[in-house]
């Protein structure tokens, strides 16, 4: 338990409402918190809980269509709720900084990495341009992010999803804050990346003195890293504890839910035992590029009906590049990718209405899949009309069954549009726009990495009851190995863009191992507070990130 240090963070009673079908509601129901210099407060919930909400608030800040309603939010002796604007903005990327779910929602993507992570320094006169560029590259060697004097002169969509979330969580610490909130900082990272993460926060936590509250619905990364966890259901608190004491004995029934394990586990599908049964996906020897830089080299596995193929690797190992190639969005530059036998045009260009509607895809970042402004019965509809020609009656009633599908009431849904949903509530929209195609294979991209455990555990239900009822075949791209022993039939392990091992699920899971797929599965986070101090100490802080910097 962290001893008693001054407060730097004090919020009493503190209500939240947002507007929604002209009418301001209560969201956040009189929640307190308090926060010690150089402590971690670990906020976890269901999605939708209110974790982002509080954490915004934290600032002094309400996200639009929200605002602040009631209570007290005191920042080092700083009333926030009655402070002007103008002081408001001197605090927030000074002393109070925001690590973002989305990198990729995040960062300009018209300006270079480092420029943006020297605004603030510079801004505040903290630091001159080349001292914060240089302090810029040893933080990013701090997050082992590959070349790190070079990465930062790169424009975001030049690296991968994983070094653009450890690249943000460089910037937010760029002007050393004494408050930093991170907002599912490690949810779009691979496992072995979430540790150089997770190590590199604690360490500045440490170093500096740093208070942090960490916004998760991953329970055993808040277990490493929270000295007290707070819970949430629907903006109202359920109970706080030490993380030993909330961990061992949690008092609510509510707590105790989240507690549990992982429960899903579907039977294990063998491929067809016949001769002549064609996979319905065969990739076969592909190699791929972006410009001049090999990113693929000579990937091939196949993908039966009703079958689901896992692909796990770290952060630029070519798992979403694989799928690039498999929609057409990035050819081949050699190889081939057949359909139930027949070979698809490279390009999705020349593909036919019908072989577009067969594969769809869910993407990993539904903040930017999702248009901001359109509404939700469109962007669900549109797939629909477009391959299915429906329109009018027919159109809204299979809207209406999709947003029951994802558990989304059609009428509080219908109308909304994706800012006014949480990243849990949008991921659902992105399955459940991937259905109205009616496709016989699906991609998906880190499908469940933005979701709570619960929900999650409801959407892996809910593909794997679409998959029996409609004979679906998936491609699960996830760095979540839990997901994997959840859900797979088969497994194709990718590193550096080759595939190092494959085969079905209940062989990769038991020893021996291919080195790399050891070093995956040994870097799954424990429900144990020591387990990520014991892992630092067994591998040293120079290996922890060895296989990290693809």
């Amino acid at each position: 338990m962290v001893p008693k240090k001054d407060v730097l963070l004090q919020i009493e009673g503190l209500r939240i409402e947002g507007y929604s079908d002209e009418k301001w509601i209560e969201i956040v129901h009189g929640v307190d918190l308090t926060l010690h210099k150089g402590e971690v407060l670990g906020l976890i919930g269901e999605s939708g809980a209110g974790k982002s909400t509080i954490g915004l608030a934290s600032m002094g800040f309400a996200r639009d269509g929200c605002r602040i309603s009631g209570g007290s939010i005191e920042f080092d002796g700083m009333e926030l709720t009655t402070t002007p604007e103008s002081a408001l903005r001197a605090l927030r990327g000074s002393r109070i900084a925001y690590v973002a779910q989305s990198a990729a929602a995040s960062f300009n993507p018209s300006h270079k990495i480092i420029d943006q992570h020297t605004e603030a320094p510079i801004q505040y006169r903290i630091q001159k341009r080349v001292e914060a560029q240089e302090d810029a590259m040893e933080l990013y060697q701090r997050l082992r992010l590959p070349n790190p004097d070079e990465i930062g002169f790169r424009y975001p969509h030049q690296v991968s999803g994983g070094q653009l979330q450890r690249a943000m969580t460089a910037m937010a610490m760029a002007c050393r804050p004494d408050l930093i909130i991170f907002d599912e900082p490690t949810t779009a990272l691979d496992v072995t990346t979430q540790i150089e993460v997770l190590a590199a926060i604690r360490d500045i936590v440490d170093q500096f003195n740093t208070a942090a509250i960490y916004i998760t619905h991953d329970l055993a990364v808040v277990a490493q890293m929270a000295d007290t966890i707070k819970v949430l259901l629907k903006g109202e608190e359920v109970e706080e504890a030490p993380t030993a004491q909330m961990l061992d004995t949690p008092k609510e029934e509510y707590t105790k839910s989240l507690w549990a394990v992982r429960s899903f586990k579907r039977p294990q599908k063998s491929r067809p035992a016949s001769a002549d049964a064609l996979p319905i996906v065969s990739v076969q020897g592909i190699d791929a590029a972006y410009g001049k830089v090999k990113v693929l080299d000579d990937v091939s596995f196949d993908i039966y009906p009703g079958m689901t193929v896992a692909v796990v690797g770290e952060s630029g190992s070519g798992k979403s590049t694989t799928a690039r190639c498999i929609t057409g969005l990035l050819p081949p530059s050699k190889g081939k990718i057949l359909f139930n036998g027949e070979e698809l045009p490279p390009r999705y260009q020349d593909r036919s209405k019908d072989q577009l509607r067969q594969a769809q895809m869910i993407y990993q970042m539904a903040d930017t899949a999702l248009n901001p402004k359109i509404r939700i019965s469109d962007i669900i509809g549109r797939p629909a009309q477009f391959y299915s020609g429906l329109h009018g009656a027919e159109l809204k009633n299979r809207v209406d069954e999709l947003l029951d599908l994802i558990e989304l009431d059609p009428a509080k849904f219908y109308n909304r549009y994706p800012p006014e949903l949480s990243g849990g509530q949008k991921q659902r929209v992105g399955i459940a726009r991937a259905l109205a195609a009616n496709p016989a294979f699906i991609i998906c991209d880190e499908v469940t990495s933005a979701l709570d455990q619960l929900v999650a555990e409801g959407i892996l239900k809910l593909l794997d009851r679409l998959q029996q009822e409609f004979n679906l075949a998936y491609m699960f791209i996830t760095h979540d190995l839990a997901t994997v022993r959840s859900i797979a039939d088969e497994v194709v392990v990718m590193q550096r863009g080759k595939v190092v091992e494959q085969g079905p699920k209940d062989e990769m899971f038991t020893p021996p191992h291919h080195p790399y797929t050891d070093l995956l599965l040994s870097s799954v986070p424990e429900m144990d507070p020591n387990w990520l101090t014991t892992l630092l100490d067994e591998r040293g802080t120079d290996a922890i990130g060895e296989a990290a910097d693809v």
